[in-house]
């Protein structure tokens, strides 16, 4: 701060010119000094003032930045637990897809015996099916034109008769059995006879826990007295565990108007005529549904799980879609090659386990 000055004396008026210019050039260099003092000052306040507009500037920038990577920050904790667990919880949903049946496996039924070692429907058919712990044997049931009900089907029929034309309902039981005692002749090792479905029954039921009878309704009198004369059998022979189903709806309806105590089945396929699937739900008292296996899958068995309905898949020989329904979780699969089934549970069992399936206690 600059110090204040004294006046300098006046100069007599003798000194004139000199003492003007010196007072003259004295006020300028005060002006020039004062002027000086208020831009430095200015420049000061100048300064000052920069300065608050940066730092507040820089604040601004700074809560900016710091709304930015707040987020991120959180974004990058969270993310990495989350897709774990999205990718854990997959995982554990494909296993259980894939090991489920593991808890509660499917009957293994044998269709006609094990047909891969023997002739369908054959007393050694039921006796290697018996050989391999089978859970289930399929029998199919046809009556002779005097009334015998044979574990037969048509097919085998013109298969032993070199006709292809043969019904089994238009011969006699004495000539299916003849016919039956030829073929028994070339397989001299295995009993390739015919049985009634009283010998059949007999031989299995009490070794399985559940004996399908598939009842093959034909010519010339159909659905006719049918559920009487196999409900004798099945009382006669105590087969407690049979399951009665047809592919005629009306034969599974006259079985249980006639019995409650029998498990009653019926079939679900593709029309022959227009390849549309059979109606689901359909019959009130059956509590199985016999499926053609390519029609099941996830809807189907939520449907009729839904309804407290068994799934029962039919015929299912190879290994890719006996895979499929396990995989589908149905209750039994229907298989002329009960063996290949057992291995096939086996080692996809072994894998589950091995992968860290847990069954439950």
């Amino acid at each position: 701060m600059l110090k204040e000055r004294k006046p300098l004396p006046l100069m007599p008026a003798s000194t004139g010119g000199l003492y003007g210019e010196i007072q003259t050039r004295r006020d300028s260099v005060w002006e020039t000094l004062i002027e000086r003092h208020i831009e430095l000052g200015a420049m000061r306040m100048m300064g000052s003032s920069r300065s608050r507009v940066g730092r507040t500037q820089f604040r601004f920038s700074s809560r900016k930045l710091l709304r930015y990577i707040i987020p991120s920050l959180v974004l990058v904790a969270i993310l990495p637990p989350l897709f774990f667990h999205f990718r854990l919880t997959r995982l554990h949903q494909m296993q259980v897809r894939k090991c489920g049946w593991v808890n509660d496996p499917p009957l293994v039924c044998a269709h006609g015996g094990d047909s891969s070692k023997a002739s369908p429907n054959t007393m050694a058919a039921y006796l290697y099916a018996l050989q391999s712990q089978v859970d289930c044997i399929e029998i199919d049931v046809s009556r002779s034109s005097d009334g015998v009900l044979f574990a037969l089907h048509d097919r085998d029929l013109q298969r032993l008769s070199g006709n292809t034309t043969s019904k089994v309902g238009y011969m006699s039981s004495k000539e299916i059995r003849e016919l039956g005692a030829s073929r028994h002749s070339v397989e001299k090792f295995n009993d390739e006879s015919i049985p009634t479905i009283q010998d059949a029954l007999t031989m299995t039921s009490n070794s399985v826990r559940q004996i399908i009878l598939d009842v093959k309704v034909g010519p010339p009198f159909y659905e006719k007295g049918l559920a009487e004369d196999i409900l004798s059998i099945v009382e006669k022979t105590e087969c407690r565990n049979c399951l009665i189903w047809a592919k005629s709806d009306n034969l599974a309806r006259d079985v249980i108007k006639i019995s409650s105590e029998i498990t009653v089945g019926y079939i679900v396929m593709s029309e022959p005529s227009t390849g549309a699937r059979t109606n689901l739900l359909r019959m009130k008292g059956a509590e199985v549904v016999g499926v053609y296996h390519p029609l099941i899958d996830e809807k189907l068995m939520r449907i009729l799980h839904r309804r407290n309905k068994r799934v029962y898949a039919w015929t299912v020989d190879d290994e890719e879609s006996m895979k499929k329904m396990l995989i589908d979780h149905v209750d039994a699969i229907v298989t002329g090659n009960p063996t290949l089934l057992q291995r096939l549970m086996q080692d996809t069992r072994t894998q589950c386990l091995e992968e860290g399936y847990s069954l439950p206690n």
